[in-house]
């Protein structure tokens, strides 16, 4: 299959792009920068050391690009680098399934940047991307992202038991997900028109989980 470069998406001063070479110093000085922010969300490689060689990370995710695996973008405010978010796990065929993961700079929060990006990236993989299904991995003490997916109306699925290894461990994670069917007039649609289902974010009481 052969894959165009994806077109940039906008909403408002919310922005997506595919990710560039030449991208690798504002990102690595924002990671560098948000330490403390974002270390207790970063996956991490079992017995692995940490890298921050932004250059090396860009060029393995644009192969992963052009082999079809995956769609990196980076989040922009208003024309600047916010943060990454990655469309992975992408698997074609009969499953047309995909993840999203993400970070925003501790300095963007709280501009509704992650939900808009989210919306705009799982509308493209449902109307351009030939994708059927997203998800989203959240750790449970993951308050802001736990808030994305109630905002965008994305629908849990269940608790995963040790899933991916997050800051040197392997954590717990809440799993939601949306298909197609879910949203016939897209994500971002919704939402901004007041039209997303929170109540479908809900977690259980028996998977309820803290710490």
């Amino acid at each position: 299959m052969q894959f165009e470069t994806p077109a940039p998406l906008r909403y408002g001063p919310v922005g997506l792009r595919l990710v560039r070479t030449r991208d690798a110093r504002t990102l690595q000085k924002e990671l560098l920068s948000n330490r403390s922010w974002l270390q207790p969300w970063e996956a991490t490689i079992p017995g692995g050391v940490a890298t921050f060689d932004m250059r090396v990370s860009i060029r393995r995710l644009l192969q992963q690009y052009r082999d079809g695996g995956g769609y990196p973008f980076v989040m922009e405010y208003d024309g600047e680098i916010a943060g990454q978010l990655n469309v992975w796990g992408v698997a074609r065929g009969s499953l047309a399934s995909a993840t999203i993961g993400y970070w925003v700079s501790e300095r963007f929060a709280g501009r509704s940047i992650t939900p808009t990006a989210v919306a705009m990236a799982t509308d493209a993989a449902f109307e351009q991307y030939g994708l059927h299904r997203m998800e989203i991995c959240i750790r449970p003490e993951n308050v802001a992202s736990l808030r994305v997916v109630q905002k965008l109306g994305f629908r849990y699925e269940g608790l995963r038991r040790r899933y991916i290894h997050i800051d040197g461990d392997w954590r717990d994670h809440y799993a939601f997900a949306l298909t197609r069917e879910d949203v016939p007039r897209g994500v971002l649609s919704r939402w901004v028109s007041g039209a997303a289902p929170e109540q479908a974010a809900a977690i259980p009481p028996q998977d309820m989980l803290r710490g």
